[in-house]
């Protein structure tokens, strides 16, 4: 029994400077030997735990998916909130997460476009894009138009700056500290659009 919390601790540890340096770094800078140094061990435990990078990175942000839809699962089915404060939590909720967690947009797209099915499944997106109290104000709200084109709009433009980051950066567009301030602006932005879009 002492072996196994003793094992527990150590992926732990090791999955915390997993996030650390993937965030610091990003994917493909980021070499096994840097987590396992920030993790304080020796490169041979992170591969006896792990085997490679590429397994640590998909397990990592995949605990980050599933953070994000159980935020936003209970936003989504409130009974409580009107269609504009679900948008305005939904949206600082997505923006704040993909923020401290800048591989994950990537992560995202690539789940999507690879393993349509097990990332449905994992997120349960039929029951959010279906039967979630949200979808129903939307309906309700604008009975002409699908409920999907709200939703693909909302995440769309919260989620694509953060894909666009690293070539903003290296253009000179934008440098980290003005991108960080740009996607923060869009917190409030994309609500007043989402607002346009719903009464127009």
């Amino acid at each position: 029994m002492v072996l196994k919390n003793k094992d527990a601790s150590t992926e732990e540890k090791i999955k915390e400077a997993a996030r650390t340096v993937f965030t610091q770094k990003g994917y493909s800078a980021t070499r096994t030997r840097d987590i396992a140094e920030e993790a304080g061990i020796n490169l041979a435990l992170l591969n006896y735990y792990f085997r490679s990078k590429e397994k640590l990175f998909e397990l990592v942000m995949a605990e980050k998916v599933s953070e994000l839809f159980g935020v936003i699962a209970p936003i989504v089915n409130s009974k409580k909130t009107s269609l504009d404060e679900k948008v305005t939590l939904i949206v600082d909720a997505y923006i704040t997460m993909l923020s401290q967690n800048p591989g994950l947009p990537l992560f995202v797209l690539s789940e999507i476009r690879n393993n349509p099915e097990h990332f449905g499944n994992r997120i349960q997106a039929g029951k959010l894009l279906t039967e979630s109290f949200f979808v129903k104000q939307l309906i309700e709200k604008r009975p002409d138009i699908h409920p999907l084109h709200f939703i693909v709009n909302i995440l769309s433009m919260s989620i694509f700056p953060f894909i666009t980051k690293p070539v903003l950066e290296s253009a000179g567009v934008m440098n980290s500290d003005q991108l960080n301030e740009f996607t923060e602006e869009r917190k409030i932005l994309i609500v007043k659009w989402f607002k346009v879009m719903i009464e127009a």
